[in-house]
């Protein structure tokens, strides 16, 4: 590994905070009194920034290069923290803005980082070392999770863990502002700057339109299963929201292992035969949770979770290897993409709401409506039938020669 790539691997890191946003809907959802649609909301929020940002900032990339870019998101990131350690997020609007200013920063360093990561690769280790890459990003999603599990154990409420992870979050982009300014790279750019029209003229490309619409569903259905198995657990098995949302931490910890795994096993496989894998393997984890029981629910969090891992670093890499003069335009195209993180859980929870069963039952002296969890568990058809999309993908790519 060329010792380069470290300050990129830390701006990995710090895209993975933007993942926070999927901890928070189930908390949010008991804080705010929010139905499964407002819920999700939350995450529209965070990942709709993806949808505003990344084709312009794609555009400004291929004018002021790649490292310049990702200094950008690195500033606005920090800035964004910074101003949410001092507003606050008591009030919904004021928490709502804040995954806004989270989701700005994140988009960037994903339009800059994700192709950055080829310039700083040896021949043939892109694939691997953009897993190593999500594998690093997975420890910075799984922070905001892990203080929350911590804080619930120790019977801390939510309101206590914003003093501690915001600070994390600060610091973390901090050193990676310095470490990634002191970089000296030499950029593989384009031949010509990119522009509006040759960015969206792309999208008439077949190979460039699957691929994109692919990593609008992946992420979409990631951001389904991070966000819909707290609630899915607290209504289905009785679990208290703080302890279902632990159920998340496990579902980092399993995508870090796993994105470590993949980083190992492309050195090995192509990206082709581990994206076709990694697809039947999540269809698996979504039949297991068809049985219903709480054991076999707890299994399938872990498959899918293993089959997710690798996706996103799989469908760059083969995109980006095959058009490595386009990268500008197809990373902002791709990250683009990232926005179905804000529309896929939108249909998966009005697809639970629909089928959703509710009884009122006394709690504490007080009548509330309960659901019984089948309507979460028949909107989790709405990831599965993404993973399926994903799966055939990886049987009609054909990647270049590049590719180990």
């Amino acid at each position: 590994m060329k010792l380069k790539t470290l300050p990129i691997f830390f701006a990995f890191l710090c895209m993975g905070f933007g993942d926070a946003v999927n901890s928070f809907v189930g908390i949010a959802k008991g804080k705010f009194q929010l139905d499964n649609f407002e819920a999700n909301l939350i995450a529209f929020a965070g990942f709709i920034m993806f949808g505003l940002l990344s084709v312009p900032m794609g555009i400004i990339q291929s004018k002021i290069g790649k490292k310049k870019t990702l200094l950008t998101g690195l500033i606005i990131a920090f800035a964004g923290v910074a101003s949410v350690m001092v507003l606050g997020v008591d009030k919904f609007s004021i928490f709502l803005s804040a995954i806004l200013m989270l989701g700005a920063g994140a988009t960037i360093l994903q339009v800059s980082g994700n192709p950055i990561m080829r310039d700083v690769s040896d021949d043939g280790q892109y694939s691997s070392n953009l897993s190593l890459g999500q594998f690093v990003k997975a420890i910075g999603s799984f922070t905001a999770p892990a203080v929350f599990t911590i804080a619930a154990l120790k019977g801390y409420t939510e309101e206590k863990c914003w003093p501690v992870l915001l600070p994390i979050f600060a610091v973390s982009i901090l050193i990676t502002i310095i470490s990634v300014a002191s970089l000296k790279i030499e950029e593989k750019s384009s031949e010509r700057a990119a522009s509006i029209g040759s960015c969206l003229s792309m999208l008439g490309n077949p190979f460039v339109l699957m691929m994109v619409a692919g990593i609008f569903l992946y992420v979409g259905a990631e951001v389904c299963i991070g966000s819909g198995m707290p609630v899915y657990f607290k209504s289905k098995f009785g679990f208290s929201m703080e302890s279902a949302t632990q159920f998340v931490t496990y579902f980092y910890i399993a995508i870090m292992v796993a994105r470590f795994l993949g980083a190992v096993i492309l050195k090995i496989i192509t990206p082709k035969s581990f994206l076709i894998f990694t697809s039947i393997l999540s269809l698996a984890g979504f039949a297991m949770l068809a049985e219903g029981g709480k054991t076999f629910t707890i299994a399938a969090l872990f498959v899918i979770a293993f089959g997710f891992a690798n996706m996103f670093p799989l469908i760059f890499s083969i995109a980006i290897d095959k058009m490595p003069e386009k990268s500008n335009e197809l990373s902002g195209l791709m990250i683009t993409a990232i926005c179905g993180g804000a529309f896929i859980p939108l249909v998966m929870g009005r697809l639970a709401d629909k089928f959703d069963t509710k009884t009122e039952e006394i709690v504490n002296g007080a009548v509330q409506i309960v659901s019984n969890g089948d309507g979460n568990l028949i909107g989790f058809i709405v990831p599965a039938l993404c993973t399926v999309y994903i799966l055939a993908v990886g049987f009609l790519v054909k990647p270049s020669n590049k590719q180990n």
